[in-house]
């Protein structure tokens, strides 16, 4: 996922940006609202999953920022961060076209789960995902090796569909837990373990194996003779 993160407190932006990258995030971070509207209207902004804004930016403010990426018909998710609390402001960011709004200081569990659900909010996966003879149709929500049809439980099919959506890449265990519980309040790293070893006999023959990287966690990828 691509962040866009314009904040003007430097060091602020700074611990923002670590945190956000022990999530999986790439971050890129600018300090002025003028610049980030210049960045926005170029071809690589399209890259950009979400855009979290502060309010008080030198240049242009984030409510004009948002005024000029709504007006230019873009349906970015964007996530605004001010030190005001008062119901005018969060109704004026809102109307301008915000999708959320998060009031400092605020606890950064709270702002990656509302960076995640915006990112998915705003952009569904492929209907089909597949990896060697695994396919897995997201629409139907049915799940094949090859032909034949396969019974996966909620919780196997929403680790499975994680795992095919980052092939061969290496996702940790509490990557896991927040992808499809995003507040992890009733799974433990044990269970995704079981959920692993479940997975693992049931896609045995599809070509693909679930490895374990010590220390960091699992990858799908396929499997070699």
């Amino acid at each position: 996922m691509h962040v866009l993160l314009v904040e003007d407190d430097a060091v602020l932006a700074d611990g923002l940006s670590r945190i956000l990258e022990t999530h999986g995030m790439a971050v890129e971070v600018l300090g002025d609202g003028l610049l980030a509207d210049q960045l926005l209207q170029r071809p690589e902004a399209a890259a950009i999953h979400v855009a979290v804004l502060d309010i008080g930016l030198p240049g242009i403010d984030g409510f004009e920022v948002v005024r000029r990426l709504r007006a230019r018909g873009s349906a970015l998710p964007v996530l605004l961060l001010t030190a005001r609390d008062a119901v005018e402001d969060r109704v004026r960011g809102l109307e301008t076209g915000a999708d959320d709004y998060l009031v400092k200081p605020f606890a950064t569990a709270e702002l990656v789960a509302r960076i995640k659900a915006l990112a998915r909010r705003n952009a569904p996966p492929p209907a089909l995902l597949a990896l060697g003879e695994l396919r897995l149709d997201t629409s139907a929500r049915r799940a094949r090796i090859g032909e034949r049809a396969i019974d996966l439980s909620v919780r196997e099919w929403a680790v499975l569909e994680y795992l095919l959506q980052h092939g061969g890449r290496v996702v940790s265990k509490q990557q896991i837990i927040e992808a499809i519980l995003p507040w992890g309040d009733d799974l433990t790293l044990n269970a995704v373990e079981v959920y692993i070893s479940r997975l693992r006999l049931k896609i045995a023959d599809a070509g693909v194996a679930i490895r374990t990287i010590r220390g960091f966690g699992y990858m799908l990828e396929a499997a070699h003779d």
